[in-house]
């Protein structure tokens, strides 16, 4: 554990299961107080009994529903109530579709914006002022692999959301320099989680890709922590992951994007 590191409280989205849990167990293991947040509160009462009873920590409920315009500010309100003060942010909630842009509804559509890319920016913004304000901060928005690989059909959106806040890391990054906040993109590949079984690919994605493609969410949970507090820009676990991020950049743009159009098809998303 860093000196400094207990006491100190993380609140962390999407915490029920997953990588979310994981990160939730990990942030644990180091000695911080948590602030936990997903939809489901039971599953979250569940994780903070165990935490609270494995490491002697202090665990937040506030069950959320990020889809929901005023959830973000609704919460740091909660938490400000609470008289909790919150010296890192770990935004982890997010979901996909994988049925089509023309075939989801465009309501859920429009919670992949909120929950993945709208409220990490928000709570970006109310919570980072306090932690400059401190000298310390920490700031782990989970993004993925699909960020840094050509647009893919069938899961439309999910990939271009996460560019979206590998870039916005990464300026956040440059602009929190020498203020004592570290700000890291987490872009994990095929991790073994619920994550296939609630968007229905879990046949899709077990058939199509081998054993060794898959890492575990405590693994993509530790290497986000090293991460974030070495004040990394972005970190993709593992080797294998960090080449398939590589090969599309050295491809023409056509030969890459029929590339994954294979991949989607493979997966018969498109």
């Amino acid at each position: 554990m860093s000196v400094g590191e207990r006491g100190r409280t993380a609140l962390i989205t999407g915490a029920s299961a997953g990588i979310g849990a994981a990160l939730a167990r990990t942030y644990a293991e180091k000695g911080w107080n948590l602030v936990v947040t997903a939809r489901r509160a039971g599953p979250l009462e569940a994780l903070a009994e165990s935490l609270r009873r494995d490491h002697g920590i202090e665990v937040t409920v506030i069950p959320a529903d990020l889809a929901e315009p005023d959830a973000a500010a609704g919460m740091v309100e909660a938490m400000a109530a609470q008289g909790l003060t919150i010296d890192a942010l770990v935004n982890n909630a997010g979901f996909s579709r994988t049925t089509g842009f023309l075939a989801t509804d465009p309501a859920d559509h429009a919670a992949m914006v909120r929950v993945m890319l709208s409220a990490p920016i928000e709570l970006s913004r109310l919570l980072i002022p306090g932690m400059v304000d401190r000298g310390f901060g920490r700031v782990l928005n989970v993004a993925s692999l699909a960020g840094l690989m050509p647009a893919t059909g069938g899961d439309t959106l999910y990939g271009p959301i996460k560019g979206f806040l590998i870039k916005a890391s990464a300026g956040l990054h440059l602009e929190l320099q020498g203020t004592g906040v570290h700000v890291t993109a987490l872009c994990p590949g095929y991790t073994l989680t619920e994550f296939h079984d609630v968007n229905g690919s879990r046949e899709q994605v077990s058939s199509a890709y081998p054993a060794w493609m898959w890492q575990t969410a405590g693994h993509v949970a530790r290497v986000g922590y090293a991460a974030v507090e070495a004040n990394r820009t972005r970190v993709v676990p593992g080797w294998r992951n960090t080449l398939l991020a590589a090969i599309p950049k050295l491809l023409p743009d056509a030969v890459a994007l029929k590339i994954i159009g294979g991949h989607a098809r493979r997966l018969k998303r498109i």
